[in-house]
């Protein structure tokens, strides 16, 4: 073991080292790390991730995921996959970011993360995000994404799911860019908000985007399903089986509008 923990490099081995301070405390076999991606987008979800290690686990490489590029946590969120025990990930969408906060918003995330795990960690450590009510300890790290391996390989996974999410959603609304941006308050972004106004997908609470106008603009799916309705396509069906057919990761609040669109439908008919 020890030859495969001096074959790492800075900052990796210092990553591992600070995890193994935590396995030598009694009854601590597996630590889970958790991470937030997301939290300062003005659009999209707030995603976090949760990735469980023991003493043997050792990730080539990982660091915070702001310090790498996009392919160097591409490629590593492979190799995490492989070497961690487990990994689940969760997610709390701008609606709800709009309705709880963002911070309450990213603890629900959490622990959504934390449900869907198939193992269970003796002890979380987070990135300074101070979870309640959890079955095990969390100690929440300043900077616990340069400091822990664990937490580290979280951010690394709760940073490209969400990446490959905003690019999907991409197509759905191409006005705004999130393919480059992502979501975040960048320059273009801000202008595509002044030119078309916010989307569905955008947090209204947040700055930036209501400023503008308060006309929501919908999704290509939504569109494409809303003009089947108007020609009848959509009769017999319930609005469920729609989006688990059609809808995938878009908006709750799109969910709404379909469903009262088809509620209306029938009682026209």
């Amino acid at each position: 073991m020890a030859t495969r923990t001096s074959g790492l490099q800075p900052p990796a081995f210092s990553l591992v080292r600070f995890d193994g301070s935590y396995f030598k405390r009694p009854g601590v076999r597996l630590l889970g790390g958790i991470d937030e991606a997301g939290r300062g987008a003005r659009a999209g979800p707030v995603v976090a991730a949760v990735v469980v290690t023991d003493s043997s686990c050792r990730i080539e490489g990982v660091k915070d995921s702001k310090q790498l590029t996009a392919g160097q946590r591409e490629a590593l969120y492979d190799t995490i996959r492989r070497e961690a025990k487990a990994i689940a990930v969760g997610w709390a969408s701008a609606q709800e970011i709009d309705r709880l906060n963002i911070l309450q918003a990213t603890h629900l995330a959490a622990r959504r993360a934390l449900a869907a795990l198939s193992v269970r960690p003796d002890l979380l450590l987070t990135d300074w995000l101070k979870l309640a009510d959890t079955e095990q300890p969390v100690e929440a790290l300043v900077k616990g994404d340069a400091r822990s391996q664990a937490v580290a390989a979280a951010s690394v996974i709760a940073k490209v799911t969400r990446d490959g999410w905003m690019r999907q959603l991409d197509a759905e609304y191409p006005v705004y860019g999130f393919a480059g941006h992502k979501g975040y308050g960048v320059a273009a972004h801000l202008e595509a908000l002044r030119e078309h106004g916010s989307s569905t997908l955008h947090r209204h609470s947040f700055r930036g985007v209501d400023w503008f106008e308060s006309e929501y603009r919908i999704s290509a799916t939504l569109e494409d399903l809303l003009g089947e309705i108007r020609k009848g396509g959509l009769k017999g069906r319930v609005p469920e089986e729609v989006w688990l057919e059609r809808g995938n990761l878009l908006p709750d609040r799109e969910f709404e509008m379909l469903s009262k669109a088809m509620r209306m439908e029938r009682g026209a008919s």
